[in-house]
């Protein structure tokens, strides 16, 4: 390996090491946060009862008119199926998302602090037509909608 080439590692690596310690630094960036335990058990499982359960501990929940899911009656191109959940529930401490038949349906767990609005955007790989289930964590408890997706073209799977 060359000089050059080396020099470019050092920077690139002093430059990442520099970012992390500024947004440490200000606040932005929790090290509680950032190293928290992923729950390995729940996203690599394949049933999504199960996954729930692993997550969240029940598969049960309210379901809540104050929760809203919104996602395309159908998604053209599974690959990219937008969803946006907000809701107007107090105290949101956790807001997750549930392909039901995905072949790995725990697609999205966001965890809000105190002070954050309870809305969350994203985009899923959905390899089939199903429902998605979105559960809100709120106060200790647990409420939940559900859209169903047709999917024309798979995403994953």
């Amino acid at each position: 390996m060359n000089v050059d080439m080396k020099r470019r590692i050092f920077l690139k690596q002093s430059l990442a090491v520099s970012a992390m310690g500024v947004l440490v630094g200000t606040g932005m960036l929790m090290p509680k946060e950032a190293l928290a335990a992923w729950p390995k058990e729940a996203f690599q499982n394949k049933d999504a009862s199960a996954a729930m359960k692993a997550l969240l501990g029940t598969d049960q929940f309210a379901s809540s008119a104050d929760l809203k899911l919104k996602a395309p009656e159908i998604a053209e191109n599974g690959a990219v199926v937008p969803l946006q959940v907000e809701t107007s529930i107090a105290g949101v401490e956790t807001i997750t998302l549930v392909a039901v038949n995905n072949p790995l349906p725990l697609v999205a767990n966001f965890r809000m602090s105190e002070n954050t609005i309870p809305y969350a955007s994203t985009r899923i790989k959905m390899g089939e037509s199903g429902d998605v289930i979105a559960i809100v964590k709120a106060g200790g408890k647990l409420y939940s909608t559900k859209q169903g997706v047709k999917v024309t073209v798979g995403g994953c799977g």
